[in-house]
């Protein structure tokens, strides 16, 4: 393996500027990332915060008993008890084996910017996973894309769920998830290491009752010789050590609603796009229902003074919803707003781990962290990365093409060019004077029609189309028969795109890590790891 890095854009046209620090991005943070002076700036703002670290570290710990474990976990925990630790955190949902690619890229970044952070502060710095297993979007995380006859092919997990329950609650039939899994892995192609990843996703299936539990298992198999701590927002007993932070929100919504509008007005002047969906009666919390087992976004009617869901199915007055956060706070959890804010008052953070779309909402909530006093941590990009394949790479050579485009819109354009340079310029000049012919006679026909029976237009109509279709099918297919003789150069085309831009997309997008584990192995990681990685803001091409 090796590392190639490249300067490629971002997806959205905010995070490309955040990646070059544009001075008028700047002032929407309150750190510039990855700035030796701004962490010393960052440790000394956290050593004069509070953060229940003992509670936050016996919850984790409890928590991970069940998922696969290391010496290097076990030293995480003890560190995370430390006055002086901090944590480089970052999140995402619970995807079915893993979801995209870039849930793996975002722990990878988590792990290697706390081995940076360690040496270079000379504190202890812990790489935590956030799961977000409060959403609710279960179509979401219950599919992988597959390849299929040199297309993308969309496999979701058979089993319906119709309520808005929170992920980390949706219980797997493992039998069918079993069977699905196996499919999954066997569509890869049978290779040396097909029979082991099968074992190893039965493996962490068995120890596993719901989505976040098997995306858990997966990831702390493959990750726990890096001490990576991870986190489950949906489980009702991490929430139980927020009761006074959800209280805090509830007697502040209104200050944090106005916060989060007046910032995204200053943004908005800036011309850039608005992230967040919000509006004046917005709450940023949701309720968790026990009569629906749905999880419903509550707003605030100034009206009646109350806290209400979507057509009134909740109604709490403010009193009433700190109550349930003192007693029962299980029943309630963040929104996109919120949760930012919540991580922020639990984890003496020294870095948050951001792709394209977080590092825009964040910009989003600088007023919300200023109203209670505290800063946002300084967010740093994650790792972009594309992995690209030996058979790949020969094809973008035999081709000679450029990487940098290949990765930024694929390879249309060239395949374009190279099936108008193939193109038999005479069946093409043939085809366009027999058409232009047949238009021109039945513009005669026509005329001729309408003076003899009016009423014979629409079939003479009709019978031109059908002309125009089957000449059309014959160009076409001579056309295929021209291309099919160059058959060997469009697949290398296809597969470059495929790989690298599936239906247009960034890799990391689509693919799913499985793919390459079925490939090269679980060690894959591994030697993912022992790659030296510079948080730069670079595209990181790595050649396989």
């Amino acid at each position: 393996m090796e590392i190639l890095n490249l300067s490629l854009s971002a997806t959205n046209r905010f995070a490309s500027n955040y990646l070059e620090q544009s001075p008028d991005i700047l002032p929407f943070f309150h750190y510039r990332f990855n700035d030796f002076a701004e962490d010393q700036k960052r440790l000394d703002e956290l050593s004069n915060r509070h953060f229940p670290r003992e509670k936050v570290a016996g919850h984790i710990e409890k928590f991970m008993e069940r998922f696969p474990s290391s010496e290097a976990v076990e030293n995480s925990l003890a560190k995370l008890k430390q006055l002086n630790s901090v944590v480089v955190i970052g999140g995402q949902q619970a995807g079915i084996l893993t979801g995209p690619l870039y849930s793996i890229h975002k722990i990878i970044s988590i792990i290697k910017l706390a081995e940076e952070k360690e040496k270079q502060l000379g504190v202890p710095v812990i790489p935590v996973f956030w799961i977000a297993g409060e959403d609710h979007d279960f179509h979401e995380v219950n599919h992988v894309f597959m390849a299929s006859k040199q297309r993308v092919d969309k496999w979701s997990y058979p089993e319906k769920v119709k309520q808005k329950k929170m992920v980390s609650d949706i219980a797997l039939n493992k039998d069918v998830c079993r069977q699905w899994v196996i499919n999954v892995i066997e569509n890869f192609g049978e290779t040396n290491q097909t029979k082991q990843l099968i074992n190893f996703a039965e493996k962490a299936l068995s120890n596993s009752s719901t989505f976040v539990d098997f995306f858990a298992n997966i990831v702390m198999e493959l990750f726990k010789d890096y001490g990576l701590l991870i986190v489950d927002s949906g489980d009702c007993k991490f929430r139980l050590l927020q009761t006074e932070q959800f209280a805090q929100q509830i007697e502040q919504h209104r200050e944090i609603t106005n916060c989060l509008l007046e910032q995204q007005s200053i943004i908005g002047k800036k011309e850039y796009p608005i992230t967040i969906d919000s509006h004046e009666k917005a709450a940023n919390l949701f309720y968790y229902s026990p009569k629906s087992n749905e999880r419903i976004l509550l707003e605030f009617d100034s009206d009646s003074n109350t806290f209400v869901g979507k057509s009134g199915v909740v109604s709490f007055t403010k009193e009433e919803l700190i109550e349930i956060a003192y007693q029962d706070p299980a029943k309630l959890s963040n929104n996109v707003v919120t949760r930012p804010l919540m991580q922020e008052w639990l984890f003496p953070t020294l870095a948050f781990i951001a792709g394209p779309g977080e590092i825009s909402y964040w910009a989003e909530l600088k007023l919300v962290f200023e109203h209670f006093k505290i800063k946002m941590p300084p967010i740093v990009p994650r790792l972009n990365i594309t992995l690209v394949e030996r058979a790949v790479e020969s094809d973008i050579h035999e081709l000679n093409l450029e990487l940098n485009k290949v990765l930024s819109r694929g390879t249309v354009e060239e395949r374009d060019q190279y099936l108008e340079s193939i193109k038999d310029k005479e069946v093409s000049e043939l085809f366009s004077t027999l058409k232009s012919e047949l238009l021109k006679q039945y513009e005669r026909i026509e005329m001729k029609t309408n003076q003899l029976d009016r009423s014979l237009l629409p079939l003479v109509k009709k019978n031109e189309t059908y002309l125009l279709k089957q000449i059309g099918f014959l160009e076409k297919k001579l056309e295929e028969s021209v291309e099919s003789r160059f058959n060997v150069i469009l697949s290398k085309y296809n597969r470059i795109d495929l790989s690298l831009r599936p239906d247009g997309f960034p890799q990391e997008r689509v693919w799913n890590i499985f793919y390459y584990l079925n490939l090269y192995g679980t060690s894959f990681i591994n030697e993912l790891m022992e790659l030296e990685f510079v948080f730069d803001g670079k595209h990181k091409v790595i050649k396989l």
